[in-house]
């Protein structure tokens, strides 16, 4: 049996609550207003979703009204070694590392060291007055016209993914090519990528298409290069320590890698379990990636956003201010742009998508909603209008059954009762 049972307050008032979960003021979900019969829902899906092997660890939090009503772990932590998954297991969050970094550009925002709308290029000059290719008219890699860029790409531009930059992974046009043939990405450290990044001509003119791509990496080195710290320096005494996030970091160090919950796949029609890689963020990079570097727990991320929830404060430690959350929580894309793979009723804030129409992608949430996910399927919301947060730390990639946090999501919610 590896279905695990659902934490509640009831459950915690007979055992010690994890060492993980005891700084949040713990509640029975009824106090919250949420019901623990449907919660129960949650635990039935996902046991069952174990029970079948579609997935290794999971671990599902929620908190409401700043109190922890609701923790499960189900299935596997390491499915060989029969490991059971544990609510402080350790995970990859690739993506959900972007609203952290945005977080730290917008502490030195309120520092008064630039304006969002300052170019990009006035503190990295490799990324000034790069040209934009014309893709329409481009044959390959080797030939690709192109035009001047209309205006430069700004810091803005780098928040919400206006940048005219990309990924090199997620389509197949000539930029993308140029960015894998140069390994832009993989380069051996932050100063490094943009130094390459710098060589290729944008990928559209800034500001006119919203296009998942780098940018996030690029603010990380532009927190080093205006804080004159390392990045992981700077997110560690200015974002981990002041939020008590203790696994947060670009690594596992050896001491806890007996927390680290295996990545796995779906292999054929059948969606059989298999085993990915088992190698990466053991040991220190040298590439410190703020678009998918970090790996943390479900406790930690809570922090992170119960801050965010709390207008940029909690226990004490201001992180950003109030103001500057309303900022980074509203729709920053310009009426009629593309938007890619986002969701209808979706814009992009600085740093995540921000629900602007409620009902229109079919899932619940409040409009002013909030949130983003990674590729192995961690997730986060904040519910600002139902007070309401939710974590999902789960480990499969490739990641094509988004069901998962779909399901965690729509479990939540349906347990909402006042």
């Amino acid at each position: 049996m590896i279905r695990k049972a659902t934490i509640t307050f009831a459950l915690l008032s007979l055992f010690a609550a994890p060492a993980a979960t005891q700084d949040f003021p713990l509640a029975s979900p009824e106090e919250v207003g949420l019901s623990s019969e449907r919660l129960q829902r949650i635990d039935d899906v996902f046991g069952s979703y174990a029970e079948e092997g579609r997935t290794g660890g999971v671990v599902g939090m929620v908190l409401r009204h700043g109190k922890l009503a609701y923790t499960g772990a189900w299935g596997m932590r390491d499915v060989a070694a029969g490991d059971p998954a544990e609510a402080d297991d350790i995970y990859r969050i690739f993506s959900m590392t972007k609203p952290i970094t945005s977080v730290a550009v917008m502490m030195l925002y309120e520092e008064g060291r630039f304006f969002l709308t300052d170019p990009v290029g006035q503190y990295l000059p490799e990324l000034a007055n790069l040209p934009v290719a014309l893709l329409s008219e481009a044959t390959s890699p080797d030939d690709i016209p192109t035009e001047r860029a209309r205006r430069q790409m700004t810091i803005q531009d780098l928040l919400r993914h206006t940048s005219g930059l990309t990924y090199g992974s997620f389509s197949n046009s000539v930029v993308d090519q140029l960015y894998g043939r140069n390994r832009v990405g993989g380069q051996p450290t932050l100063a490094d990528m943009v130094t390459e990044m710098g060589k290729i001509p944008l990928m559209y003119q800034p500001g006119t298409a919203w296009h998942y791509s780098l940018s996030t990496d690029v603010l990380g080195r532009l927190v080093e290069v205006i804080s004159g710290q390392s990045f992981d320096e700077f997110l560690r005494e200015r974002i981990f320590e002041p939020l008590g996030m203790d696994d947060t970091g670009f690594y596992v160090p050896a001491s806890k890698l007996d927390r680290f919950a295996r990545s796995y796949g779906h292999r054929g029609a059948e969606r059989t379990l298999t085993l990915g890689d088992t190698m990466r963020f053991t040991r220190p990079p040298t590439n410190l990636s703020g678009g998918g570097g970090l790996v943390s727990t479900a406790h930690d991320y809570s922090r992170f956003a119960q801050m965010l929830l709390n207008g940029g404060e909690l226990d004490g430690a201001q992180i950003l201010s109030r103001k500057t959350i309303e900022l980074m929580t509203m729709d920053h894309l310009p009426e009629g742009v593309p938007t890619e793979f986002l969701s209808p009723g979706w814009g992009f804030g600085l740093g995540f998508t921000v629900k602007n129409e409620a009902g229109t992608d079919g899932m619940p949430g409040s409009v002013g909603n909030f949130y983003w996910f990674g590729v192995q399927g961690t997730s986060f919301w904040v519910d600002p209008e139902e007070d309401l947060i939710g974590i999902f730390m789960i480990q499969i990639r490739p990641n094509r059954d988004v069901t998962f946090r779909q399901q965690f999501k729509r479990l939540v919610y349906q347990a909402v009762i006042e």
